[in-house]
């Protein structure tokens, strides 16, 4: 799963991140220093330009951002992605037919069999940096693992089928 981000500092406003969709399409988010958000649809035939603005308060923000599974650990890593060629971070659904899901982190011997780390699990509105092998998994859990792709594959499929 690779997506494209893109960062433009905005002098005296503050910061845009640019999502990138596969059809073309951008998508902005505005972060004033003030702590204003806003929601920005850019047009298709201009990049530079809007199309629609919307404006967050803090609880649509947060709102948004847990549907959409976002996490601060994640654009912590997106930096991290950069700077480490062929290294990604993906995040992995615990689901219920997981034969993880009830059980702990270390049962999965994650690192040992797919030489990848997971660096996090967002269980609904929080987030559990650096798990230990004694975290609890539960169905629904996001895992947010860093490793190479054959490597974020593997680990995948383990939790999916052990």
């Amino acid at each position: 799963m690779s997506v494209r981000v893109e960062k433009v500092d905005l002098p005296g406003i503050g910061t845009r991140h640019d999502v990138i969709t596969k059809t073309g399409r951008r998508i902005g988010i505005v972060s004033h220093r003030t702590g204003e958000r806003q929601l920005a649809l850019f047009d298709e035939d201009d990049p530079d330009a809007s199309s629609d603005v919307i404006e967050l308060t803090d609880d649509e923000a947060t709102a948004l951002a847990d549907v959409l599974g976002a996490s601060l650990v994640m654009g912590q890593l997106a930096g991290i992605r950069d700077q480490a060629a062929g290294l990604f971070t993906e995040q992995l659904l615990i689901s219920a037919g997981s034969p993880y899901a009830g059980g702990v982190l270390g049962d999965t011997k994650a690192r040992t069999r797919t030489s990848t780390s997971i660096v996090a699990i967002v269980r609904g509105p929080d987030v559990i940096p650096s798990p230990t092998p004694s975290t609890p998994l539960e169905a629904g859990d996001t895992i947010i693992a860093v490793g190479t792709r054959p490597g974020l594959d593997a680990l995948a499929r383990l939790l999916t089928n052990g």
